[in-house]
C-alpha cells in the first residue's frame, strides 16, 4: 500500500519539525518546505528518511505569495518523480514567525508581515495547491491559544490565527463536496525555539505560563506533534470544521 504525503510549511524546525517526525513514525511520506535553513531542512529529511518514510525538503516563503505558483509546479514535479503520484493527502499550514509588541506601538510593517505570513500565505498557497490535493485529502491550519484569551502584546499575531479559525470553518464548508475536511490546531505556550526561545528558557515566562495551565507546565513539541499526528490519522476523518485547542487547559 502506498504512503499518505503531507505538506508541512515551515518543517525544518520546532513544531512543524516535531509533526513531520510524528507523521513520519506513522508511516506517512512527507514533503516539507523550509524558508532560510536549508541544512536544518535536509537534516530532518535524512531523520524522516531514517523512520522508513520519505522526505523531501523545498524552499518556500509562506509570507511572499508571488512564488506559489512556481511552488506548486515544483511539488506537481516532485510529486510525479518521487512518488509516481499527481496528488497529496494532508495540508499542515504551520509555517510561522512570531511578533511582541503591543497594539499601541506596532507598526504598519509588522502587521503586514503578520497578515502575510499568517492569513493571505495560508489562503493562498492552500488555493494554489488544491488542484494537487487528493479527494478526501484533510487540511490542517495552525492558530494559537492566544486567539482566544488574551495576552498582552499579541494583538496582531492573535488577530490574524483569528481570522485563520473563520477561514477553515469556510474551508469545510466549501471543500466538503471534494471530501477535504478543514481544522484548526491551536497550541498553548509550547518549549521551543519560536518567539527567541521564550517559554522554554525565561524561567519566568515558563513559571507564569504553567501557574494558567490545568496541567501544570508548558506544553512540549511532542505535545504538539502528537495531536497533529492524531488529527491526521484515519480515525479521525469526521471530525471537520472544528478549532482544536492543545495547550493543556490554558486560562481555563
Amino acid at each position: 500500500m502506498s504512503h499518505k504525503i503531507a505538506l508541512i510549511t515551515g518543517g525544518s524546525r520546532g513544531l512543524g519539525k516535531n509533526a513531520a517526525l510524528k507523521l513520519a513514525a506513522k508511516g506517512v511520506d512527507i514533503i516539507l518546505t523550509w524558508r532560510s535553513k536549508e541544512q536544518e531542512a535536509q537534516e530532518v529529511v535524512e531523520q524522516i528518511n531514517a523512520l522508513g518514510a520519505h522526505g523531501v525538503a523545498l524552499q518556500l516563503d509562506t509570507g511572499n505569495s508571488k512564488t506559489f505558483s512556481a511552488f506548486a509546479s515544483e511539488v506537481e514535479k516532485q510529486l510525479k518523480a518521487v512518488w509516481q503520484r499527481d496528488t497529496f493527502d494532508y495540508l499542515l499550514n504551520n509555517a510561522g514567525t512570531a511578533l511582541h509588541e503591543d497594539f499601541a506601538t506596532t507598526s504598519e510593517e509588522q502587521f503586514d508581515e503578520m497578515v502575510n505570513v499568517h492569513f493571505k500565505g495560508p489562503f493562498f498557497l492552500t488555493q494554489k495547491l488544491l488542484p494537487l490535493m487528493v479527494n478526501g485529502g484533510r487540511i490542517l491550519n495552525v492558530s494559537s491559544g492566544l486567539a482566544r484569551f488574551s495576552v498582552p502584546g499579541s494583538s496582531a499575531y492573535a488577530s490574524v490565527k483569528g481570522a485563520m479559525e473563520v477561514l477553515t470553518r469556510y474551508q469545510a464548508k466549501e471543500l466538503g463536496a471534494r471530501g477535504i475536511t478543514a481544522n484548526v490546531l491551536a497550541p498553548g505556550a509550547i518549549e521551543t525555539d519560536f518567539s527567541g526561545g521564550m517559554v522554554r528558557d525565561n524561567p519566568q515566562v515558563n513559571a507564569f505560563v504553567a501557574s494558567m495551565t490545568a496541567l501544570g507546565r508548558p506544553g512540549l513539541p511532542d505535545d504538539i506533534g502528537d495531536a497533529v499526528a492524531l488529527l491526521l490519522s484515519d480515525e479521525s476523518g469526521w471530525i471537520n470544521g472544528q478549532r482544536i485547542e492543545a495547550s493543556g487547559g490554558m486560562a481555563l
